[in-house]
This record gives C-alpha cells, structure tokens and sequence, in this order.
C-alpha cells in the first residue's frame, strides 16, 4: 500500500499542491488537510505515515514568517505532532514550513521544545535586505537526514523568500548541527564547489552555507528551497538548453520509501 501523505493546509499557504504532486509522483498518497479541520479533530493525524508543512505565506507572514503557523503548531498540535515526529515518521517542512518548524521549536532539537517563546536558531532577514526569487545549486550533505540519505547528486530548485537567513545566538550549536550530522542541504556553486558564503550562490547569507536541518533522529527535515518546483525535467529554467536532471524528486522518494517501513 501506499504511505499516506498529510498537508497542512494554513491560510496561505501556496505550495501545498505542488508538494502534492510530487509526492504522489514520488508513490504516496497525498492529500492536504485545512488547519481548521485537523484542529477539530487531532486523531487524524494517526491515518498518516508521513507529514509536510508546506511553503507559501502563512496568515500572511503576520509577525514574521512563520511565527503564526509556529504558534498554531505549539497551541493547538503539540500533542499530535510530537507523537508523530518521536514516532520517527518522516516529516519535512519547506520554506515557509522550515521557517515554522524552527519557531515552533520542532527544530533543531525534533520537538516542540521551545524556552520563553524563543528558540537557539532562526530563519531572518536575507542578509542583501530584499525578497530572493532564484535558482540554486543545493549539496545533500547529512546522512543521517532519510530524506537526504544516499543522495548522490546536487539538486538545483527555486527559492522564494525573504527570511531565509539560518542564523543562531549560540555558537555552540553550529558546532553540535555539524557533529550531529544533521546540516542536511547547503548552498553551493554551479560548478559543486563550496559557496563559502558568497552571494548569490548563498542566496540569503546562512551561516555555513546552510539551506536545510534535519533533527537528531533524521527523520525531520526543514529547508528554504523549494525541491517539489523542479520534479520535471522541463521546469528547469535551461531545460531547452539541455540542461536536465539534478531535480528534487529523489529526495520525496527517500521520504516515501522511509515512511514505506513505519
């Protein structure tokens, strides 16, 4: 059978079915689920094997991206969603979605752990002060992230934001994320050399060139760029060029496969 796939759907959210298609494409079955219905009835959350918060502008970015969907997630969902991530069921948020997972505090640590309204990482203003809407050239790193796990090639995608600037206050962390294994994507060249902070390779200024983490376990995954805009080859911005491949639709068909064995 097919693992089940669930969307949240929050007042403007925008990727919600792009993300669905890919994922059905990558073999589940996918289907978005508005924010008020889940709400009504958080048992909903136990028919589904794998979850997603997708991109888009959540409650229009009120307070900044993400920080309404963030409260949503802690207010309503800490229950349902701590169980599913300690579970170890796969769960990825893009964009919009990554921006909510770490002002939830889901990540990095994997739970809704956050302190006072505060978390040890966030998601800022990109560092060049303006909206980014590009491509890029992205480096599957961690192998202990399953959604990256055994990726072999870079992945090139869009990015759409404004606050896509992975920043912490406690160095300490860095140092953890790293030996942790659990930097999953970095901005890189188009040439697969390191980006080393240099824009617009590294769109937003990242520390460390960071465009995705995963939580301690693997099985959570939060990135800017948004994969599920390039499972085609002909959406590739040279694609009559000849430019093909090195598309995301590897890394939702790690996510399925995973979710496959829960």
């Amino acid at each position: 059978m097919k693992p089940k796939a669930l969307i949240i759907q929050a007042r403007g959210s925008n990727r919600d079915f792009d993300v669905i298609h890919a994922l059905t494409l990558a073999g589940a079955d996918a289907v978005g689920i508005p924010l008020n219905e889940l709400r009504a009835n958080h048992a909903l959350f136990q028919d589904f094997q794998l979850l997603v918060v997708p991109g888009g502008f959540s409650y229009a970015d009120a307070l900044g991206a993400g920080k309404l969907l963030a409260l949503d997630l802690t207010s309503y969902f800490a229950d349902a969603i701590n169980a599913f991530v300690e579970s170890g069921k796969p769960v990825i948020g893009i964009c919009n979605g990554f921006q909510a997972l770490i002002k939830s505090g889901i990540l990095p640590g994997g739970n809704l752990e956050m302190v006072n309204g505060n978390s040890s990482a966030t998601l800022t203003f990109n560092q060049q002060g303006h909206f980014e809407c590009r491509w890029v050239h992205l480096l599957p790193v961690s192998q202990t992230c399953i959604w990256t796990k055994d990726l072999q090639d870079s992945i090139e995608c869009p990015i759409a934001h404004g606050e896509g600037n992975f920043q912490t206050n406690d160095q300490s962390l860095i140092t953890h994320l790293v030996s942790n294994d659990q930097i999953a994507l970095t901005y890189i060249r188009a040439d697969g050399l390191p980006a080393n902070g240099e824009y617009p390779s590294n769109p937003n200024g990242s520390i460390l060139d960071i465009a995705g983490i995963c939580n301690p376990h693997g099985n959570v995954l939060g990135l800017m760029p948004h994969p599920e805009n390039h499972i085609f080859n002909w959406q590739h911005p040279r694609y009559t060029r000849g430019e093909t491949g090195r598309s995301g639709l590897k890394l939702f068909e790690n996510g399925v496969k995973y979710a496959n064995q829960i």
